[in-house]
């Protein structure tokens, strides 16, 4: 028998694979052998396998086939993730093209078109993992979004919920206005951008006619502030810690209180804080106890609970306010 000097996989691969297949290698059933267990990190089904998969799911095929020679009872369980707000993005993309509106679809009718994406897509995933030999127990193959992993995901989330260890207030997150959805941070892409300041007046009530300037990035957010903070050590200010200043066409009054956070240098050395719509105003508002106002509505606009410019959208509202 001659072998080739080269290593030609067309004729290898497929062959012994499909060989392993069919004499049932890679199934597992439980039994008396000490079980071995890898569940396949999920990949999502917006794409296709890349090389940071490709080292991945070779690294646990090393483990599950050393675990199967050593006696174990090894089961590696494929499957593939929804990815929901990805492949959303995706299908409506899609949807678009073809001149359909998501929003003129019904659930039902919109996740039709999503498990099409995905039969799609998780199809060519499949097809790949098997192309790198992984010796997966192809009858245990499981989407996130099937009916029983489904039922399992939200069974364990009410038990925790009803034993404490879940549960909801209000967070800071980050919100897409177009998809009405929140987005984790490892799914928001941030930029630097050149922005501008805008400073506006803070009448000190009962001050006869004294104010504090703030500058604020955001005017279309100052319905939502609950305080000005400035810095303990800032002497121009010191006279009105604890004081209040009236808030900007909703005309209420808010205390002035101090926090180390507030840099003197930057801007007036003043900050407004709305915790609602800012990070750290919401980090300085859960130490300081101070109520959070969301003004905007899920898409963007100025909610009723902003009393001003209700319902414009932010950019345009914040127009109107530089222009009042």
């Amino acid at each position: 028998m001659e072998l080739s000097k080269n290593y030609t996989p067309a004729t290898v691969e497929d062959k012994w694979y499909q060989h392993w297949l069919s004499k049932g290698y890679f199934n597992s059933t439980p039994d008396g052998r000490t079980p071995f267990t890898v569940v396949i990190p999920p990949p999502n089904v917006t794409g296709v396998l890349h090389m940071g998969h490709t080292l991945n799911e070779t690294v646990q095929d090393i483990l599950v086939r050393k675990a199967r020679m050593s006696g174990f009872n090894a089961c590696w369980v494929p499957g593939s993730d929804h990815a929901s707000i990805a492949t959303e993005a995706k299908v409506v993309q899609m949807l678009k093209e073809k001149g359909i509106d998501k929003n003129s679809l019904t659930r039902e009718e919109f996740l039709k078109y999503a498990f099409e994406w995905k039969e799609k897509y998780g199809g060519i995933i499949y097809n790949q993992i098997a192309k790198l030999g992984c010796s997966v127990d192809w009858n245990r193959v499981t989407f996130t979004m099937d009916d029983h992993y489904y039922k399992a995901v939200m069974k364990v989330f009410v038990e925790m919920y009803n034993q404490g260890l879940l549960y909801r207030g209000a967070r800071m997150i980050n919100w897409d206005v177009q998809a009405k959805t929140a987005l984790s941070d490892e799914e928001v892409e941030y930029k630097d951008i050149q922005g501008k300041l805008y400073y506006v007046k803070y009448m000190v009530a009962d001050g006869g006619g004294e104010y504090i300037p703030v500058a604020t990035q955001r005017p279309e957010t100052i319905m939502g502030d609950v305080a000005v903070c400035v810095n303990p050590g800032d002497e121009r200010y010191r006279h009105l810690q604890g004081k209040k200043v009236i808030v900007p066409f909703i005309n209420k009054a808010v205390p002035v209180i101090v926090d180390e956070y507030v840099d003197p240098t930057f801007g007036t050395g003043a900050l407004k804080i709305t915790p609602a719509h800012d990070i750290h105003d919401y980090e300085i508002g859960l130490k300081h106890h101070l109520e959070v106002i969301d003004t905007l509505t899920e898409d963007g606009k100025i909610s009723e609970a902003g009393q001003v410019f209700v319902g414009l959208d932010r950019f345009e509202a914040r127009n109107c306010i530089l222009a009042a």
